[in-house]
């Protein structure tokens, strides 16, 4: 039997950790989760996930600041990245055109679409 992938959720709403937590895990993958930025970078660098959920609008370390981190770390770029915002598609094609960092693998807007967030999940961790 294949390992598992593990997924790392980042969000400053626990509901949401939970909820994308338990869609994950009964979809075979195991994850961890962390409610902002700085959390979230200390345990990428204790277990590194094979995919990433990063909200965007955050309290601590926003979400933006956290993926250019990942980016700019060598040891941590090549860890797939979707962005999860309530923010407005406008965001994306700013994030996506910034030259500072590659755009992120996957854009998902809130309130999360169940199974465009599991095929991601899928089709980024294959």
């Amino acid at each position: 039997m294949p390992d598992k992938k593990t997924v790392l959720i980042i969000d400053d709403e626990p509901d949401t950790r939970t909820y994308f937590s338990n869609l994950l895990e009964d979809e075979g993958f195991e994850t961890m989760v962390a409610e902002n930025g700085d959390e979230a970078l200390k345990k990428v660098s204790a277990k590194k996930p094979d995919l990433i959920t990063l909200d965007i609008t955050m309290p601590e370390t926003s979400g933006v600041r956290c993926y250019r981190e990942l980016r700019e770390n060598e040891a941590y770029r090549d860890i797939p990245v979707i962005m999860v915002t309530g923010i407005s598609e406008k965001f994306q094609d700013f994030i996506s055109s910034r030259r500072q960092v590659p755009p992120p693998d996957g854009y998902l807007p809130k309130p999360v679409d169940e199974k465009e967030l599991v095929d991601l999940a899928h089709r980024l961790t294959a």
